[in-house]
């Protein structure tokens, strides 16, 4: 993510001065996103020059997975693309910002049970805008806004092993592995299957990666068979002014995630996973305090020691004696345990 920010300016601007010549490749939508309760759904998409990318698969070598990367990241997002975003009869015109978004909500007003829920992206024809392809639709999650139980999930080093707190390593694993290649923790599937009781409960993915990892998570989760579910992934958020004072190590934005989910869903209660690495513990005590009755419980995959003094700080920040304790585990099998006693998933899962 660092080498995509500090690059941002040089990539920006060629690709205006490409589009303003003629000269950009065949353009395409690739969608994120698209989720919401039975009043509101929301969308996101990216506007992309295409990029072949040969499929993941276990046999790759570290050369093909090391191309991958680099043509993950050296595309280049085109900005003030204008797209059109159709949903049930209802259609909105939306412009790409500088990093491709788009984003928009649309308003329910009809009932799921006798229409599917699809969202289709259609390029707007410009000059020097060539479509890759005239429409691209993908399904919708859509759950009651009262639903009794969600799950919020980090991914870094909660269901994907990422040595996220090892620079070094964690670089290595993203640019020698694919999606194939990557590998989870023991038993998560088997875990967040049985919380989701079999797609019944939605999945939330909140994680700090950037969006051109959207892909590699997608059939990363697919390939090991761990529930589906939206990716929020974290928005670069700059331009040619703020582009020296961005970073990757503001998590602020899991937090406005979670509370959107919060306020999205107002009836629905829900368990919060994530692990030691980073601020998770303080994050999820912080939305627990905030939201109180609507947490049943916290994983957190003890990546690294956690100190005395940071188990007594948290304690501190959480005042409600009915909130429920943040679970350290070393392994999958103790959440899987705790999460058996506390009936939040079936004994005989």
């Amino acid at each position: 993510m660092l080498t995509r920010i500090i690059t941002f300016p040089f990539r920006y601007t060629f690709s205006r001065i490409k589009r303003r010549i003629g000269k950009l490749d065949t353009l395409k939508v690739e969608p994120l996103y698209a989720f919401g309760n039975e009043q509101k759904i929301f969308f996101k998409g990216r506007v992309v020059e295409s990029y072949k990318q040969s499929k993941p698969a276990p046999g790759k070598t570290y050369s093909h997975n090391l191309l991958a990367a680099l043509r993950r990241y050296a595309g280049s997002s085109v900005s003030e693309a204008k797209v059109e975003v159709s949903y049930h009869r209802q259609t909105k015109t939306v412009e790409s910002d500088v990093e491709g978004i788009i984003s928009c909500s649309f308003q329910n007003s009809f009932d799921k049970t006798n229409e599917k829920d699809r969202i289709c992206f259609s390029l707007l024809p410009e000059e020097g805008i060539i479509p890759e392809r005239e429409t691209i639709c993908i399904d919708a999650f859509r759950y009651p806004s009262d639903h009794p139980l969600g799950i919020i999930s980090d991914i870094d080093d909660t269901v994907l092993i990422s040595h996220a707190t090892r620079v070094g390593k964690k670089f290595w694993l993203s640019i020698s592995k694919n999606a194939y290649t990557r590998r989870p923790f023991p038993e998560v599937s088997n875990f967040y299957e049985a919380l989701t009781h079999g797609g019944e409960n939605p999945v939330f993915y909140v994680s700090s990666s950037d969006w051109n990892l959207f892909d590699m998570i997608r059939d990363f989760l697919n390939y090991r068979k761990i529930p589906a579910g939206p990716l929020l992934l974290k928005d670069l958020h700059v331009d040619l002014r703020n582009i020296w004072k961005s970073g990757g190590g503001n998590h602020d934005h899991k937090l406005e995630k979670v509370e959107m989910l919060m306020d999205l869903y107002p009836g629905m209660k829900f368990i919060l996973m994530g692990d030691s690495g980073q601020h998770d513990p303080e994050l999820y005590a912080e939305v627990i305090e905030k939201h109180p009755g609507r947490v049943k419980a916290v994983y957190i995959r003890e990546i690294k020691p956690v100190s005395r003094q940071r188990r007594r700080l948290l304690e501190a920040k959480v005042k409600d004696p009915e909130a429920p304790d943040i679970i350290f585990v070393e392994n999958t099998q103790q959440a899987i345990y705790h999460a058996q006693t506390h009936n939040l998933i079936p004994l005989n899962e």
